[in-house]
């Protein structure tokens, strides 16, 4: 009995320090500040120690971006004193002439992120730009192009293909090194992928291994050629590599999937053509510049204005939009096609002011047919491998565009071209 006498006061006791602490906690989550910590309070000027700020993730901002700028991308290979192969091939002493002539003319020569930002509309650019890149990874561009371009000023992108580094199964003692890229990325260069063995990526063939593909080996060769030649550039020089040039400039629909599908932002062919900016980002023309074709530099130029005061607005129509023939990114068999398209989408069209350019010919002797809105134009001049189209008109008081890409299959015949008379103007 007395022992109970004891025990339960003790009890009662600890009953009431567990009722206060219980309580005491209960305030605390109720906003109170505990002593001591007086300084952490709202206010105090210190935040409180044991709290994180948890934030979202802030998208990227979205500016007022000049969206009639329009943008043109050179490509090159190899810089040598004696041309020997024109169609990779540029004297040192005409690339420099032709960095001078973008200055001369008023065109900014920008960078490649710089130029993907503003497709994103998260930055500005000049209303007429140019976009340098080298293509492969010969070692020329290394100790000749690079210190050029120093000399201008001017940003460009490497596009490498990983198996042609030195070193690798086709880096011979003309390829540039691990090394110098590793020394162009800290300066600032933007490096890209090009493959790991540039070819044709749309033949099932594997030119290492020397055997043909079957449909499964082909996936995942496939895979490796768009995919394993990024994890490379990424792995080996610590950079992220967004943008793929497709070798040759040859490409379907399965390719341009497999390039979004490991990551790439941007995909470019050989097409030369003005970007806009609403442009397709999977397949972006660039003008390659070869030793005996001086005029295609020129032709770009000519191809966008080049105030230095923004262009006027001008409205572009999609390519599938136009009807066009031969149409967006076909191969013809034929050398000498009927060059068409149907401008209805373009709407009240002034007959005079249709025109049509065509990459190599400039501005050609197109007709157009006012009752059927059709432009046209039948070619008379072998076209070779790729070909891009702009056509311009003016409707209530803007410009009208549309342009549109195909190629010409190497060895094609030309049929018999109709007698049948164009419709005129």
């Amino acid at each position: 009995m007395r022992l109970k006498l004891v025990a339960a006061p003790v009890l009662l006791a600890l009953a009431l320090a567990a009722c206060n602490k219980k309580q005491k906690a209960q305030t605390i989550g109720e906003g109170s500040t505990p002593a001591g910590a007086a300084s952490a309070a709202p206010g105090a000027g210190s935040p409180l120690p044991t709290v994180a700020a948890i934030t979202a993730p802030t998208p990227p901002v979205k500016v007022a971006v000049d969206q009639t700028a329009q943008v043109i991308v050179y490509g090159y290979h190899r810089f040598v004193n004696q041309v020997r192969r024109p169609d990779t091939e540029i004297t040192p002493q005409m690339f420099e002439q032709q960095m001078q002539e973008l200055k001369n003319r008023g065109i900014t020569v920008v960078g490649m992120q710089d130029f993907l930002a503003w497709k994103r509309g998260e930055k500005n650019i000049p209303p007429r730009c140019a976009i340098i890149t080298f293509d492969d990874g010969w070692k020329s561009q290394y100790d000749v192009a690079w210190p050029l371009m120093k000399k201008f000023g001017y940003p460009f992108t490497l596009f490498i293909y990983t198996e042609g580094v030195r070193g690798g199964h086709f880096g011979g003692g003309e390829a540039i090194t691990w090394e110098q890229l590793a020394e162009m990325r800290d300066a600032g260069v933007d490096i890209q992928a090009h493959s790991e063995t540039h070819q044709d990526l749309r033949k099932p063939y594997d030119k290492v291994a020397k055997k043909k593909l079957s449909p499964p080996e082909y996936e995942q060769w496939l895979q490796n050629e768009v995919g394993r030649c990024k994890e490379t550039l990424e792995q080996r020089l610590g950079i992220k590599v967004n943008c793929f040039a497709v070798p040759y400039g040859f490409y379907n629909q399965h390719i341009k999937d497999v390039a979004k599908g490991v990551g790439y932002e941007a995909v470019f062919t050989v097409y030369g053509q003005p970007i806009t900016f609403r442009s397709t980002i999977d397949s972006l023309g660039r003008y390659l510049i070869e030793g005996n074709k001086p005029k295609v530099f020129v032709d770009a130029i000519s191809m966008i204005a080049t105030s230095s005061g923004g262009g006027a607005p001008v409205v572009e129509i999609g390519s599938s939009n136009i009807a066009s023939k031969p149409a967006d990114g076909e191969t013809t068999r034929n050398p000498l096609p009927l060059i068409s398209a149907n401008l209805s989408a373009f709407g009240a069209i002034d007959p005079g002011s249709v025109t049509m350019r065509v990459s190599g010919l400039g501005v050609v002797p197109a007709s157009f047919d006012p009752k059927t809105n059709t432009v046209s134009y039948q070619v008379t001049k072998k076209l070779r491998d790729k070909c891009s189209v702009i056509v311009e008109a003016k409707s209530g008081g803007k410009k009208v565009e549309a342009h549109w890409t195909f190629a010409v299959e190497e060895g094609g015949v030309s049929p018999a071209i109709s007698a049948s008379p164009t419709p005129k103007k």
